[in-house]
């Protein structure tokens, strides 16, 4: 098989559809076509489904996927291990959840550039369950996450501790008031997309708080989160870092069991540590906040 096609098919797979995955790969999405019926003839079977909303993955392209990101991830990592003269330069692709890169993030990413001008960083936010696979694929070359995280195939740095807390409109004064205000399934809960740790920690308190079947509701960024919480839209849960200076909203402090988090930064345990990442944990240790493990 051809990394290029592998790689092009990787691409529509993860974008869903021919288009995107022409932009993405800066090419014309003839040659995208043509490089993704080449390996359906050399499988000998469809690895897509066509239909009006773009393509998605047959059972031969989801058993492919695995093996075609793992080759493109150690193609990459070869070629920048070959590069590697010890001078931190080149790509580093980093992950976050959006509310870390949000808070934690910006005074370590402007230090790491102050430090290593010939990096070239990119960051990336998304869900923990989305960040942890794209560390294994070798789409990141690291990734914060919500911990706890154990994976034969990672390491992990406590890099950070959260408390997090119930966030709801002005109104609600206390979770007693909330509780009581809000009778049978309760209050709408206003969450990111399934896979993110701090949805999974609301629907805990839900739980315990009697509303294992209140409304979910999805939001992909976290100001439309917060602003969907002030207009009282419905509640959610966030650390208090992210919130603390935000007077539109009300803030409720729940039991260490249920508050406590640890945001971790997550590698592979079998890639190469080129100098780039080195050079990033190097500024991560020494921005202050960094907790050994």
């Amino acid at each position: 098989m051809e990394l290029s096609d592998l790689q092009t098919f990787s691409a529509v797979a993860r974008l869903g559809g021919i288009t995107r995955a022409a932009d993405e790969l800066n090419t014309v999405q003839s040659n995208v076509t043509q490089r993704v019926k080449a390996l359906e003839a050399q499988v000998g079977t469809a690895l897509f489904e066509r239909h009006s909303r773009g393509m998605t993955l047959t059972g031969a392209g989801r058993r492919l996927l695995p093996y075609a990101e793992r080759m493109a991830a150690l193609s990459r990592e070869a070629l920048l291990a070959a590069r590697d003269d010890g001078e931190p330069k080149g790509p580093l692709a980093i992950g976050s959840m959006e509310t870390t890169a949000a808070v934690r993030l910006p005074s370590l990413l402007a230090e790491f550039h102050r430090r290593f001008p010939a990096v070239q960083l990119s960051l990336r936010t998304s869900t923990t369950a989305e960040l942890v696979a794209g560390v294994l694929n070798g789409t990141f070359d690291g990734a914060f996450v919500a911990g706890p995280i154990e994976h034969a195939e990672l390491t992990a740095t406590v890099a950070f501790r959260e408390e997090l807390v119930l966030v709801t409109a002005r109104r609600w004064q206390s979770l007693a008031a909330l509780r009581a205000g809000t009778p049978g399934s309760g209050p709408t809960a206003l969450v990111f997309r399934t896979g993110c740790t701090y949805r999974q920690r609301l629907e805990q308190v839900f739980s315990e708080f009697g509303w294992p079947s209140a409304t979910r509701f999805e939001l992909g960024t976290l100001d439309g989160m917060v602003g969907c919480v002030a207009a009282d839209m419905g509640v959610t849960m966030l650390p208090r870092a992210v919130v603390g200076r935000n007077d539109s909203v009300s803030i409720h402090t729940l039991s260490p069991a249920q508050a406590q988090v640890e945001t971790l930064f997550i590698t592979r345990r079998t890639a190469h540590r080129y100098s780039a990442l080195q050079g990033f944990a190097s500024c991560l240790s020494d921005h202050g906040e960094v907790i050994a493990a």
